[in-house]
C-alpha cells in the first residue's frame, strides 16, 4: 500500500540477489529460510562492493552526540564518529534498547502482541482450504483474526505452511518460539502464531522498558517449564486447564496417527498453560472458538500449542519526527525495532526512507 513503488524496489532488490521472481507477482509473497540465506548473503557482498563494511560480532555498546554528529563506541574496542546514524534495529536488541535509554534518546512503550504457536497438520489445513484436491496445490494459508471479550484483538500472524516451529531463544535462562517454512513448504505440519494484543496498561512496570520485562517473565516461565527445550501442549489439555471443562476427543489421532510437533530444536510435552496470565490464555481460547468457526477442527484437541511466541513486534517505539530524526540529531530510527514496521517488506520499505 505505498503509493512510491519502495515495495516493489525491495522485491527488485530481493530477486537481484538470489530470491525467485514469483515474488513480484505473487499475492503472497514467500523466499524461504533456505534461499533468504543466500540472499542475505549476497546482499552483504554487494554492500562491501559499493564501499560499504560489515563488522561481525561487534556490538554497539555506546553512543554520544557531538558537536559534527554521533561518536559510537564498539565493543571491538573501536571508536567511529559519523554525522548520521541509522538505527535499523531488530526487536529482540534489547541491549542496545537499554543504551539508549541511558544516553536519553527519547523512546517509549507500545502496544505488542504475545501468543502461542498452534500446529496442525499441513494436509489438514489444505483440506480445509482447497476442499476436494485434485491438483498438485501449495501448501495452503490462512489468516483469521478475532476479539475477545474483554475487547483484545486475537489473530493469525506469521503464517507458515508447511513449515516449522523454531527455537528463537536469544537471553540466557529465556525461551522464545517463531515460525518458519523452507521455499518448497513441504514440512508435514502447517504452523501459525496465535496471538493476542496487549498494551502498557498490561506489563505493570513503567517507563518505555516495561514491555522488555514484561517479555522477559513470559520468556523465563517458558524456560523453565521444560528445562529449557521447546514446551508444548495439546490444545486439548491447555483449553481444560483455562475453562475447567473438557472437549471431546480430538480427531487428529485417528485421522492423522503420525501428527506431532514440528520443531527445530528439542521439544518436551510442558504446561503451556501455566507461561501467559490467566487473562490472555482466556482471550487465547475465545480466539480459538472464533476461528473453530472459521476452519472447522482448528481447535482440535489434538492441535498442539508451542510458547512463548514474544517477539512479534517491538514493545519499543524510538521516538523521531516527521523528517525520521531523533530529537538527538543525527540519529534516525527505522524499522521494526524502532517501533515502526510489523514485517521483512514493511521494514526494509522503512529503512528506505530512512536513507
Amino acid at each position: 500500500k505505498d503509493p512510491h513503488g519502495r515495495n516493489e524496489e525491495v522485491l527488485r532488490i530481493f530477486i537481484e540477489c538470489g530470491a525467485p521472481e514469483e515474488i513480484a507477482y505473487d499475492a503472497k509473497p514467500h523466499i524461504g529460510t533456505d534461499i533468504l540465506m543466500g540472499v542475505v548473503k549476497k546482499l552483504r557482498e554487494d554492500i562491501i562492493k559499493e564501499g560499504g563494511e560489515v563488522r561481525f560480532s561487534t556490538c554497539l555498546e555506546d553512543l554520544h552526540h557531538t558537536d559534527s554528529g554521533c561518536r559510537l563506541r564498539l565493543s571491538d574496542g573501536s571508536e567511529l564518529d559519523t554525522g548520521a546514524v541509522v538505527l535499523a534495529l531488530g526487536h529482540s536488541a534489547r541491549d542496545t534498547f537499554s543504551m539508549l535509554f541511558e544516553n536519553n534518546i527519547p523512546m517509549e512503550a507500545k502496544p505488542f502482541e504475545v501468543g502461542l504457536r498452534v500446529e496442525h497438520p499441513r494436509l489438514f489445513i489444505d483440506r480445509s482450504q482447497y476442499g476436494n484436491i485434485q491438483y498438485d496445490m501449495p501448501a495452503a494459508n490462512y489468516k483469521l483474526t478475532a476479539r475477545s471479550e474483554d475487547g483484545r484483538g486475537v489473530y493469525t500472524f506469521c503464517m507458515c505452511p508447511g513449515g516449522y516451529v523454531v527455537n528463537a531463544s536469544s537471553e540466557t535462562g529465556r525461551l522464545a518460539v517463531n515460525g518458519m517454512s523452507y521455499s518448497g513448504r513441504d514440512g508435514s505440519n502447517s504452523n501459525s502464531e496465535d496471538v493476542i494484543s496487549v498494551s502498557p496498561s498490561d506489563f505493570g512496570g513503567t517507563g518505555p522498558l516495561a514491555g522488555i520485562e514484561f517479555q522477559r517473565k513470559l520468556e523465563e516461565k517458558a524456560f523453565a517449564s521444560a528445562g529449557g527445550k521447546v514446551p508444548y501442549e495439546k490444545y486439548g489439555d491447555f483449553a481444560y486447564h483455562v475453562t475447567g471443562s473438557r472437549q471431546a476427543a480430538g480427531t487428529f489421532s485417528a485421522e492423522y496417527p503420525d501428527f506431532g510437533p514440528a520443531v527445530k530444536g528439542i521439544c518436551s510435552e510442558a504446561p503451556v498453560h501455566d507461561i501467559m496470565p490467566a487473562v490472555l490464555n482466556k482471550a487465547f481460547v475465545e480466539g480459538m472458538t472464533a476461528f473453530q468457526h472459521r476452519i472447522h477442527g482448528y481447535a482440535d484437541s489434538d492441535v498442539i500449542l508451542e510458547g512463548i511466541e514474544s517477539r512479534t513486534s517491538s514493545p519499543v517505539r524510538i521516538l523521531r519526527n516527521a523528517a525520521g530524526q531523533s530529537e538527538m540529531s543525527g540519529i534516525f530510527p527505522c524499522g521494526e525495532g524502532a517501533g515502526y514496521a510489523g514485517g521483512i517488506i514493511s521494514s526494509a520499505v522503512d529503512g528506505v526512507k530512512a536513507v
